[in-house]
């Protein structure tokens, strides 16, 4: 890691003119170069500006990899991100009339906080403020009994319970043990993906709960997590079990307007699916899986 600037807030655009795929990449000019390469190795929050109708949230958080030129814009790069995580919600920027994070803190007249951030879209970001941004932004999934719920297993389920120590650098060892949770970061992804699909399963159309009310429905990765496939809503899709295992298996697949295709290896009931039925995704577009995942999916479909 950099000695000048650990962590960071790197802003992004919900229309950016940058080559920005935050949960792989982060498209960058050059001014920011010396603050990112010393981020390389640590991690980063992202945040909306107002911009083009950005929520001025905080949310999402990665890890910076690696800093790449960009081959075809001179005087531009790319910081390669890891280990992306959206938040269980965003956090905004200013809570009670304080900001979030230290330097925006330090102004006295509010007016002047958009001066200063313009032409600072790569900032540096405490210790102490990056734990308190994640800590908010995963609130509900990190809570003790809603971890208990979805079946946390016990090594997860302690690093939840365990109190958080109030020294800012051990405070944000512990709150990157979490990050990093491979159980954790299921469960994170298995709320997201059901509450964007309402609990039903886009293909058969089944939303099911049992009598303690937790839905059958599960998520299913797009682009798998063992070939570096991202945990976020746009590389899921919520499936019913059979579904979700014909799909891990490359024997369903969606096309690029969503329809199903179905493998001549399998037969799958009509009650279940129907070849060609458009897939009933998320009500927010945001939320639809990624064209560019889908893609990916396919090209192990084609080969069954």
């Amino acid at each position: 890691m950099g000695s000048l600037l650990l962590k960071a807030v790197l802003d992004t655009k919900v229309e950016s003119a940058y080559d920005d795929d935050v949960a792989s990449r982060y498209h960058f000019p050059s001014r920011y170069l010396s603050d990112l390469s010393a981020a390389v190795g640590d991690w980063v929050v992202f945040r909306q500006p107002r911009a083009a109708g950005g929520s001025l949230a905080y949310f999402a958080t990665a890890r910076i990899a690696r800093i790449e030129p960009d081959p075809d814009t001179p005087g531009h790069h790319y910081a390669i991100v890891e280990d992306y995580l959206p938040f269980d919600r965003p956090t905004p920027w200013r809570q009670d009339g304080r900001y979030a994070e230290a330097a925006l803190r330090e102004i006295v007249n509010v007016p002047q906080v958009g001066i200063y951030l313009r032409g600072k879209s790569v900032r540096p970001l405490g210790e102490a403020d990056f734990a308190t941004i994640v800590e908010h932004g995963f609130a509900g999934l990190w809570a003790p009994d809603g971890a208990r719920e979805a079946g946390v297993d016990d090594d997860a389920l302690a690093l939840l319970v365990s109190r958080l120590p109030v020294d800012p650098a051990e405070r944000t060892r512990r709150i990157v043990e979490r990050l990093v949770n491979r159980k954790l970061r299921d469960e994170n992804f298995k709320k997201a993906v059901r509450l964007a699909y309402d609990h039903r399963c886009a293909i058969s159309g089944l939303r099911l709960f049992d009598r303690l009310g937790r839905p059958e429905v599960q998520a299913a990765h797009i682009w798998s997590v063992s070939d570096g496939g991202p945990d976020m809503v746009q590389n899921g899709i919520a499936l019913s079990g059979t579904l979700h295992w014909l799909f891990d298996h490359h024997m369903i697949s969606l096309t690029n307007h969503f329809r199903l295709l179905v493998s001549p290896r399998v037969r799958v009931p009509e009650s279940l699916a129907v070849p060609g039925r458009i897939a009933s995704l998320p009500k927010e577009p945001t939320f639809r899986p990624s064209l560019d995942f889908l893609a990916r999916h396919r090209t192990k479909f084609e080969l069954t």
